[in-house]
């Protein structure tokens, strides 16, 4: 599991000053970024490799509002993994109360095609296989 911090800005609430339900996707991806990054595998390092990782699916719950300046803590965790799909979980909390869980799948693609990541990218298979939640 690998945590990430994130400070609510003013332009990422709404009018009645709550953080705006799609910046949690926005957040979701900043703490992937960050996570991937830390395990030596940036999305820099792999599309340079020509193998790109999309969204395939987001779902979101929402449990309880953050607000300007709040700064939410994102525990990532890789759930499901396969060598051509994988899930990431996240737990958003602002001072231990969450505020949202959420997960997002994707797929390992080459030229627009599946592709499998232990064939292609086997370091990364490896640090990912050993990264899956318990």
């Amino acid at each position: 599991m690998h945590t990430y911090r994130h400070e609510v800005k003013y332009y990422e609430c709404d009018k009645m000053g709550v953080t705006h339900h799609s910046n949690y996707v926005r957040f979701m991806e900043e703490a992937r970024i960050d996570w991937l990054d830390q395990l030596g595998y940036g999305f820099d390092k792999v599309e340079a490799e020509g193998v790109f990782s999309p969204v395939v699916s987001v779902t979101c719950n929402y449990k309880s509002p953050s607000t300007f300046k709040d700064v939410i803590e994102i525990e990532v965790s890789l759930g499901k993994f396969s060598e051509i799909k994988f899930e990431i979980s996240y737990i958003m909390r602002v001072n231990g109360r969450i505020v949202c869980t959420a997960q997002s799948t994707h797929c390992f693609i080459e030229n627009n095609r599946p592709v499998a990541i232990s064939k292609r990218l086997p370091e990364l298979y490896k640090v990912l296989s050993e990264s899956v939640e318990k």
